[in-house]
């Protein structure tokens, strides 16, 4: 399997290459030059397969450059019990409606079992151990350069903290997480752990990682790789669970044999910001998991729901980047977009290259309403989109807590709020959780009234130690600080 950048890059590359390279040369964002095809009887043999060898049995469709058996091994290692704190490692939690309701089932998929308490967690994990088995087998370093608004930073951290030949540098907005996000990350005091708050918001986290991983000299020079999900790794780590969530929600449903193979079986709602956690939902239907609707939902900062009604993507300053209580959305440039947009206008790179680099960079616009490709868009990928309010999950958690007993956090309700507007009749609806409720919990006793359940090893996490260094919002000043801290 090589991989192609979204812009059209003549050079093909191989799985480990563009794990440890992060952006293509040109800017672009690497995919699989055509997505494996999975048929109804190798989804039925994956059915009862833990979820490591079902996480083996997918990347090893994607990744041809690394021995079977070590890729086995690497999941295994990965999602263990120990890990994750169940054996399923995700699982699914039945919301039952109202008695006589004609609706199928609709469900919350436990994303956040892993250490840091966020879906970040499941492919993050894994990337941590690919890092260190790749650097190894090569006998080189990497600095590894991320942004995050919230759950990226603390699980790759989590994920790095202590592996051999790895640095971290991670930049945040400050002020804008919540408090039990900051002293998350900024209470590691780990040597190979950076924390850098930048004085803007997550966009501008987020350009400066790209600009820096675009000065090729510097990037060649320092070793710079990425852990955001503009690393394709990543990306395809979180394909796994649709699939094991598929199963279980389908497990009592008759077998897949006895239908049609493109028959829909199931949708995913997905609270998206950077549209990284429901692109892999995009990739796993394009395999030919029997996805109906990829429901996207936004907060206030609703740019791609803007654009999946309309057609236009439409970038947002700073200054008009809402600041909400479902923090880790608070973005106006989804990086992971590229990706499908890639696939929309079939995987013409020139095209998005003009799109995404000339464009968005004179008008901050771009607008496919009159596109072919966009008018049959919905038919053809699936995605219908909605937006959420601080109103709207103060209601949620209050309805899902007082109904179910269940407390979930800000930008889950968003996912079920949005689910909830763009169910079927007949089609189970899975609804992907994000983070347990106590890293958001200010927001929770606003709604409920009460303090979420904090597990026993978080207790005290705000008064431990930090280390943590605020810098302007400069690639210049970003570029300096690693430097520094790479002798």
């Amino acid at each position: 399997m090589l991989y192609v950048s979204t812009r059209g890059h003549a050079d093909r590359k191989q799985f480990c290459e563009i794990l440890l390279e992060g952006l293509a040369p040109d800017g672009g964002l690497y995919l699989p030059e055509r997505y494996p095809e999975v048929d109804a009887a190798t989804l039925e043999q994956w059915r009862a397969l833990p979820y490591a060898d079902l996480a083996f049995a997918i990347l090893s469709l994607f990744i041809d450059d690394i021995p079977a058996d070590d890729l086995r091994a690497i999941c295994r290692k990965t999602y263990t019990e120990q890990v994750f704190g169940t054996r399923e490692i995700v699982s699914l939690k039945k919301l039952e409606d109202a008695p006589g309701s004609a609706q199928a089932p609709l469900y919350l998929e436990a994303l956040s079992n892993g250490p840091t308490l966020a879906f970040k967690d499941m492919a993050m994990q894994l990337l941590g151990n690919l890092f260190e088995y790749e650097l190894a087998r090569r006998g080189e370093q990497l600095n590894i350069l991320g942004a995050t608004s919230g759950d990226t930073g603390s699980a790759a951290e989590y994920a790095m903290r202590g592996k051999h030949g790895v640095r971290v540098f991670m930049t945040s907005p400050h002020g804008r997480m919540s408090p039990f996000q900051q002293a998350q990350m900024f209470s590691l005091l780990d040597a190979n752990i950076h924390n850098l708050a930048l004085e803007g918001v997550f966009d501008d986290c987020q350009d400066i990682v790209k600009a820096v991983s675009s000065d090729a000299a510097f990037k060649r020079r320092y070793r710079i790789g990425t852990v955001n999900s503009i690393n394709w790794a990543r990306l395809m780590a979180q394909v796994v669970y649709y699939f094991a969530g598929y199963f279980q929600a389908t497990n009592a449903a008759p077998t897949l044999a006895a239908k049609a193979p493109s028959r829909p079986t199931v949708s995913f709602a997905v609270p998206s910001g950077n549209f990284g956690n429901i692109c892999a939902g995009h990739v796993a239907r394009m395999m030919g998991l029997p996805i109906e609707r990829l429901v996207l939902a936004t907060n206030e900062n609703d740019v791609l729901d803007e654009f999946f009604r309309t057609g236009v993507y439409r970038v947002r300053a700073a200054a008009d980047t809402h600041e909400t209580s479902s923090p880790s959305m608070d973005i106006s440039k989804a990086s992971n977009f590229e990706r499908f947009v890639f696939d929309l206008l079939g995987r013409d790179g020139d095209r998005v290259k003009s799109l995404f680099g000339e464009q968005l960079a004179g008008s901050g616009r771009f607008d496919l309403s009159a596109d072919p490709a966009f008018r049959n868009a919905r038919e053809r990928f699936g995605f219908v989109s909605g937006k959420s309010t601080h109103a709207d999950r103060l209601a949620t958690i209050r309805d899902t807590f007082g109904r179910f007993g269940i407390v979930i956090d800000t930008h889950t309700a968003d996912g079920l709020k949005v689910a909830r507007e763009q169910r079927q009749p007949g089609v189970p609806m899975i609804v992907l959780e994000t983070a347990l409720p106590i890293k958001f919990a200010a927001t929770i006793v606003e709604a409920l009234g009460r303090e979420p359940d904090r597990p026993a090893r978080f207790e005290g996490l705000e008064q431990l130690p930090r280390r943590v260094t605020v810098l302007p919002p400069d690639v210049e000043a970003v570029k300096s600080f690693i430097a520094a801290h790479c002798g």
